[in-house]
């Protein structure tokens, strides 16, 4: 129970607090039976930062760990696995609901608002998922939740597409733990933190189903491949790699199991989970890494090679030697002259992590845009989208520099977007609309953002400024020159008598102090030429294929023009809140309940802070006090009994939570009584159905039976004169084979008569039975056999004979009485080199060849040319001789 006293610990009341609202808020801390029955703290009176807490302490310990906060979800760190909270039946449960905002609260009840809103097609029609809170919040784990929970609501297709839609979800949320084994590490703050932001857009059809996703990445935090501060550790990639690798693997990447490596401090804690996306890209550049970090250097007069170079070079499949060069000799240009100077033991160890931080770097874009292109949808494919943004939390540590600087900066604009979108923009709103409105005070951080971002002087551009000389940044002479220009500026203070130079800047969530030593160096981002020509000849394919881009090329350009770290930061974050303006945001904010991740434990301290610093007691009021719905004015005729409720501005009509909630429940009488007339409705469809079903079976039988059996009388006569003319075809093509065959019996070809064996002839046959021919200079024997005549081409005529003997022959030849337009016709033998076919007389004396061969016994030698016969003649063959 918190008490006031308590209460005046960290959060000091103003004397202008009357007694009447100290006795509200006694009364209300007293209930606490029913204060974990506050599913929205809008409904909590009075609204102040002590009746909030209270509320969520009471939910919190019954393990209720989301609260409405008006336009706003609050989320709590539980710190443990709940079973059944994200269960695929409880995803269900939501997605199906009439209202999923009567159910309790829960991220799904974000998340099916905004794909309800696509599917209603609301302007804007795409969404946008902001996750905030502190470092170990639990954004990543809400970000988690939102893409499983659109993977399985999203995934309801028909039957043809069904495994396209399951493979593109599993790519979906494959993907996710990939990007958080080599993005994420253990910091002080979270065992799991996100150490770069990320932008996941879930792409929709027009039928709302997942298609494809994309990932846009900002800012990794690559100094953590090189540089761990005391109790933190590296990405977690390494340590995966070295808990699953076999012995096989570890034979092969040169490392034994008692070796241990500096980059890798804390390998004793677990981690869990085994990225498996990891055997498919070149696990040797990860191993290369390591071992450039067990590198050492020695003195620049002592020349010996340093330990482990050949492992590292051999993994990484570049020359040893090269390497070696490149780590210990720097080029330096003097006009168009290069000069090589040795480097000290320090720039060695520098130029050593400058190559392991690029290589890591460059290996983590190539993921990002492996994965976008295993993911991503064509264009033409969808047509919505909801982005889920999961950012790294507000951070503060002992040492703080450039990272932290970026991610705090990230953090003001998020908020800022909260503040502009909804604190401001809406109270804006009713006061243009001339509605009776107080404003409610909240923090708003726009000075913060114009200390670091401003024009034309800011913390930014002096840094950039600082970054782009052609000369070693001093701590104490930027310090200097940061306190002189910015000193009107009351969010940036220094501590005089500190003796490390710093700056320490007011953001919303509280003062962070940020080192300068290295900070200038870290924005300049230098990659020495001569590294990137060696990691470009690279033997390893993906080495050299992520190194040979223009982009790469532009990033070691020396002069004014090249990009800081901050510039490009900057510019992606303009990007990223340009979409969010053209989307529809839903905010969801992450407590962090306790700073040492217990399970179920509860710091007022800790969280009164956080609920302080991104507005959750100024978004209730607004909410509260607010005008949830308004529409477009149309008419000014108000009852009397509704003027508390509904406000008429200028071209708006706004009402209030009373008068929303007043009308969902008239929505619900008469969607009841509709519901009710639709039943009656569908009782007279029913009856008239019945009727007409005993009137259709009373027509069938008083008239449609005859004609039915009159039709099937009819059919069956069909069918018995359909087989009679069967039958009478069948026989015809039997007749018409049975003459085809006898036909060819009596027409041999003449390779049958070359087969068979000629009887040898006598002098005598032999000499009148020959015919001399012109074709031929020796006489030739013809042998007749059962003849048919053959016209190859006019006036040539063809003879087949069946005779032996000079003097019939010649009598055949003389009964062939035709008439010839050339008088008459050359006689030739063809029955070894023709084939034999029948011919047909046309009228008019024309002949012409028929392909069908007839049998012999109607065959006429001297056919009527004067015939009248206007079809086919009778057939020109000679009888059996």
């Amino acid at each position: 129970k918190i008490t006031l006293s308590s209460y005046m610990l960290f959060h000091p009341p103003q004397r202008s607090l009357n007694d009447s609202l100290e006795g509200e808020i006694q009364a209300f801390l007293i209930d606490e039976d029913q204060l974990y029955t506050y599913d929205d703290l809008t409904k909590v009176n009075p609204v102040t930062p002590a009746t909030v807490l209270k509320c969520l302490q009471v939910r919190y310990s019954m393990k209720v760990f989301y609260t409405h906060a008006g336009c706003t979800l609050v989320a709590l760190n539980p710190f443990q696995p709940i079973p059944d909270l994200y269960s695929l039946d409880v995803m269900k449960e939501y997605h199906y609901a009439h209202q999923p905002q009567e159910f309790k609260p829960h991220i799904f009840i974000v998340a099916e608002e905004a794909y309800r809103n696509v599917r209603g097609q609301l302007e804007p029609v795409n969404q946008s998922l902001v996750v905030s809170g502190e470092s170990g919040a639990g954004k990543t784990w809400t970000s988690r939740c939102l893409m499983k929970y659109y993977a399985t609501v999203a995934s309801v297709s028909v039957v043809k597409s069904q495994d396209t839609v399951e493979r593109i979800e599993r790519r979906v949320l494959d993907s996710n733990p990939v990007m958080e084994a080599f993005g994420n590490a253990c910091t002080l703050r979270n065992n799991n933190s996100s150490r770069f932001g990320k932008y996941i857009q879930l792409q929709l059809d027009r039928c709302q189903l997942l298609v494809g996703a994309s990932v846009q990445t900002y800012l990794l935090e690559k100094t953590r491949v090189a540089c761990q501060t005391a109790n933190e550790r590296n990405f977690h990639i390494f340590y995966q790699m070295m808990k699953g690798a076999t012995d096989e693997q570890r034979k092969e990447w040169k490392m034994s199991h008692d070796q241990s490596f500096v980059w890798l401090p804390n390998s004793e804690k677990t981690i869990e989970g085994w990225c498996p996306f990891f055997m498919c890209i070149k696990q040797h550049i990860l191993a290369g890494i390591l071992q450039l970090g067990n590198v050492s250097f020695s003195s620049s007069a002592d020349e010996s090679q340093p330990c482990h170079l050949d492992r590292a070079a051999e993994l990484l499949c570049v020359p040893a030697e090269e390497l070696q060069t490149c780590l210990r000799v720097r080029t330096l240009k003097a006009g168009k002259q290069s000069v090589l100077k040795p480097c000290s033991q320090a720039e060695c160890s520098v130029r050593r992590d400058c190559l392991a931080k690029v290589i890591y770097a460059q290996l983590f874009e190539w993921l990002v845009t492996f994965i976008n292109n295993s993911i991503c949808a064509d264009k033409s494919t969808w047509c919505n989208f909801i982005g889920v943004l999961d950012v790294y939390g507000f951070e503060c540590f002992q040492t703080n520099n450039l990272e932290q600087l970026c991610i705090n900066y990230a953090n003001e604009k998020l908020q800022q977007h909260f503040v502009a979108h909804y604190l401001r923009a809406q109270q804006e709103e009713y006061v243009s609309e001339g509605l009776q409105w107080s404003f409610v005070k909240y923090q708003d951080n726009q000075s913060c953002l114009d200390l670091l971002e401003g024009s034309p002087i800011s913390v930014f551009s002096l840094l950039n400024e600082e970054s782009r000389l052609n000369r070693a940044s001093d701590a104490k002479t930027f310090r200097v020159r940061l306190e002189k220009e910015l000193c009107d500026n009351a969010n940036i203070s220094w501590d005089k008598f500190s003796k490390v130079p710093h700056f320490t800047v007011a953001h919303y969530a509280g003062k962070v102090g940020y080192q300068i030593e290295g900070m200038a160096e870290k924005n300049k981002d230098p990659v020495p030429p001569e590294l990137i020509s060696l990691l470009q000849k690279s033997n390893n394919q993906l080495l050299h294929q992520i190194f040979k881009d223009n982009e790469t090329e532009s990033q070691i350009k020396k002069g004014p023009g090249k990009t800081t770290v901050v510039s490009k930061f900057k510019n992606s974050l303009e990007t990223l809140m340009k979409i969010l303006h053209f989307t529809t945001p839903h905010y969801t904010r992450c407590i962090k309940p306790n700073p040492e991740c217990k399970p179920l434990t509860f710091k007022k301290e800790e969280v009164i802070i956080q609920l302080e610093a991104c507005g959750i007691v100024e978004t209730i009021h607004i909410s509260a006090a607010g005008f949830p719905i308004s529409v477009a004015l149309k008419h000014r005729c108000l009852s009397e009994e509704h003027s508390t409720l509904v406000h008429c501005g200028r071209t708006k009509v706004f009402l209030t939570q009373v008068m929303v909630s007043h009308l969902k429940s008239v929505c619900f009488i008469t969607n009841k009584q509709a519901y009710l007339f639709l039943e009656f409705l569908q009782l007279l469809l029913f009856f008239f159905f019945v009727a007409f079903c005993v009137f259709a079976m009373q027509s069938i039988t008083c008239f449609k039976l005859p004609a039915a059996v009159r039709s099937w009388l009819v059919r069956n006569r069909v069918r018995r004169w359909n087989r009679a003319a069967g039958v009478i075809q069948s026989t015809w093509r039997k007749w018409r084979l049975l003459l085809k065959s006898l036909a060819e019996a009596e027409l041999d070809d003449a390779k049958d008569l070359v087969e068979e064996d000629t009887p040898a002839l006598t002098p005598v046959i032999r000499e009148r039975g020959s015919v001399q021919l012109s074709t031929i200079p020796e006489p030739v024997t013809v042998q007749g056999w059962p003849m048919g005549l053959a016209l190859a081409s006019a006036p040539s005529m063809t003879v087949s004979l069946t005779a032996t003997g000079f003097q019939k022959m010649m009598s055949v030849i003389a009964s062939l009485n035709l008439p010839s337009r050339r008088g008459e016709y050359q006689v030739k033998t063809n029955q070894y080199t023709e084939e034999l076919a029948s011919i047909r007389a046309q009228p008019k004396g024309s002949v012409k060849l028929h392909c069908q061969r007839s049998p012999l016994l109607y065959a006429d030698r001297q056919p009527d040319l004067k015939s009248d016969v206007t079809g086919f003649n009778e057939i020109l063959l000679e009888k059996t001789l």
